[in-house]
């Protein structure tokens, strides 16, 4: 069982970005989760504009410039999946997207990997009944986690897998953040603004992963 194919999964939404007018119509994608997806950096300080959902929209506007784009943010700091899942309906799908993100790993250590993988689950199943395409993100990295710690003792590690066998299991969209900070060549201070807060360059290292899901078709 493998993830859905970067280069055809989001097709029908990409060949609505390269629509003009007027066969074109308005492109929602809404990015939930919580503190990274919301902005904030040092916290109390939201930094909306560096954050990936605003990266990714400007990317977006620059590959597709004629086409109608929004990127809405429902993501709330210090929220898990549970939390997230609650108001998914109300807050994420009244919305009608066409592509949802998905982020909480990073908050999910709180309650463990069994109530987060229930909470995941009903938000991809409820968003796939609709249509929507979906993206999954494993977590961006924190400075308490350990360097070449086993999997059995990083909880962050262990999330992270478990939202690749999410994407596995759905088909839908992996967007392995995780794998990218992990590949990082340079200090992984660099990253990140705070303990568990990606800086400027982090969100832009998660969108150049977002963006693989965005080919021209």
């Amino acid at each position: 069982m493998t993830t859905a194919e970067s280069s055809t999964y989001l097709a029908e939404v990409v060949r609505e970005l390269q629509r003009t007018w007027p066969e074109n119509r308005s492109v929602r994608i809404v990015c939930h989760g919580h503190s990274v997806p919301a902005g904030y950096f040092a916290t109390p300080c939201v930094r909306s504009l560096e954050a990936y959902p605003h990266r990714l929209y400007v990317s977006l506007k620059e590959r597709f410039p004629c086409a109608v784009l929004n990127v809405i943010v429902t993501a709330c700091g210090g929220e898990h999946s549970v939390a997230g899942a609650r108001r998914f309906e109300r807050d994420v799908l009244a919305l009608r997207p066409d592509v949802v993100t998905i982020d909480y790993a990073l908050n999910d250590r709180e309650i463990g990997l069994e109530e987060a993988h229930g909470a995941w689950k009903s938000m991809i199943s409820t968003a796939v009944a609709t249509g929507a395409r979906v993206l999954l993100l494993t977590p961006t990295h924190d400075l308490t986690q350990k360097p070449g710690q086993s999997a059995e003792g990083d909880p962050l590690r262990q999330h992270a897998g478990q939202v690749r066998q999410l994407a596995k299991e759905f088909r839908v969209g992996l967007v392995d953040s995780f794998a990218a900070f992990q590949e990082y060549e340079g200090d992984l201070h660099d990253l990140l603004s705070w303990c568990n807060h990606p800086s400027s360059r982090g969100h832009e290292l998660v969108v150049r992963e977002l963006l693989k899901w965005f080919p021209f078709v």
